[in-house]
């Protein structure tokens, strides 16, 4: 069933990639359009996979992740008609040169062609990945999680009826329906099939992939996020940071994780902290200095430093400089995002310039690690590694190019 799968999606690429970009955007539109259209039956669907996640005790912060309502619908659609404003990535003349014997080069953006994409309960990203794949010129094999099959069935259906409408090949998006742990290694091994390889998760999903894909695969990261407040901070500013970045949505891979705190501040700048973050009853794992300054933090262990909660927990270490977060972060960091929160911008640009992450921020929440908050429009994940891209994938980062070279008669 996958190399059926497999054959028609990569079929339907050949036309795809040479899509305008009117045609593109006519498909997004009518995706979008049928989103709002078919609410009611997504939420139906919807209600099915949080009863059995319910039932069979998935956690809230889980639960939080797999639920849609109204508004989270008219947010997938919106984030469809986001990339449709979004300049087409494809064709782009990415650098060129004449050679002394006349010859012509171009380097043109193209698309990868075709993306399989394995992720776990985010219904969303069934819609998100589908409009920048189709915009970018790739077509796609989606593989959710058993967790979210009745709603990612529902708005895949709902995806392939409106293009089939507007009388494109609905095979342009496909979803894998089987949910077992074979299915995922089956598409690991699809060489040939499909070109790139992007797992969206957990780290025990990513780290699978990682290790066992014979396809390409583009890693995108657990986010176990620090905030370090450095003794030149604003402390007013720091609580407002760190509140947002634990609490904004814990669900999600830019939540700050980890809290690092400058000694010579750190009495009056965890206690304030700490008093916000109790309106939200996070739970705050300290080394002995937290729990000395503050006696109802639990103490921490080696485990908690590099523990991706997604939850109300935090973890908190007092350091005695800047070196000391540094070192820290680098020990313990999944490469996502960091802040520093400091008036001392010399201080600040030693942070930024040391840490080896793919956001790092100077007085500012990690939560705006995200496509739509880069100006990217929906994002396809975050990149935590170096090659080809880093960051959120957006548009860009979903082509590769290719040689064009000119002549009249050019031998070698």
């Amino acid at each position: 069933m996958l190399t059926e799968i497999g054959k028609r999606v990569k079929d339907a690429s050949v036309k795809l990639a040479v899509a305008s970009t009117d045609d593109k955007n006519r498909i997004l539109k009518a995706i979008a359009t049928a989103l709002r259209e078919n609410c009611d039956k997504i939420l139906e669907a919807n209600a099915l996979d949080l009863k059995n996640g319910r039932e069979n005790g998935m956690a809230e912060s889980l639960l939080d992740r797999l639920m849609l309502n109204v508004d989270r619908i008219e947010s997938m659609a919106q984030g469809v008609e986001g990339v449709i404003a979004l300049p087409d990535p494809v064709g782009r003349v990415l650098w060129e040169t004449e050679r002394p014997n006349g010859m012509k080069i171009q380097r043109v953006s193209t698309p990868l062609g075709v993306i399989g994409i394995i992720y776990e309960a985010r219904p969303n990203v069934t819609s998100d990945a589908a409009a920048l794949s189709i915009k970018s010129g790739n077509t796609a094999i989606l593989r959710g999680g058993k967790e979210a099959f009745n709603s990612n069935s529902a708005i895949m259906d709902v995806m392939r009826d409106a293009i089939a409408k507007e009388g494109y090949n609905p095979d342009i998006v496909e979803l894998v329906r089987d949910t077992s742990r074979e299915s995922a290694n089956a598409l690991m091994k699809m060489n040939g099939y499909i070109d790139i390889l992007i797992p969206r998760g957990s780290a025990k999903l990513i780290n699978a992939v990682v290790q066992n894909s014979t396809v390409p695969v583009i890693e995108t990261g657990a986010g176990n996020c620090h905030v370090y407040i450095d003794e030149f901070a604003d402390i007013d500013m720091a609580v407002k940071i760190v509140n947002n970045a634990k609490t904004r949505r814990i669900s999600v891979c830019n939540t700050a994780e980890s809290l690092l705190i400058h000694k010579n501040i750190a009495e009056l700048a965890l206690i304030a902290i700490k008093a916000k973050l109790d309106e939200k009853n996070v739970i705050l794992y300290g080394d002995e200095v937290a729990c000395a300054i503050c006696p109802d933090i639990e103490k921490a262990t080696e485990e908690d430093w590099a523990t991706e909660y997604l939850d109300y927990k935090m973890s908190v270490k007092i350091v005695s400089s800047v070196d000391e977060a540094i070192e820290h972060i680098r020990k313990y960091s999944t490469n996502h995002s960091e802040s520093i929160v400091t008036d001392n911008m010399e201080i600040a640009e030693k942070f930024m310039n040391s840490v080896d992450s793919a956001a790092v921020y100077h007085n500012v929440s990690t939560a705006f690690t995200d496509g739509g908050e880069f100006g990217f429009g929906a994002e396809i994940g975050i990149s935590t590694q170096k090659l080809h891209a880093r960051g959120p994938l957006g548009l860009p980062q979903l082509n590769t190019f290719k040689y064009k070279i000119y002549g009249d008669g050019q031998v070698r």
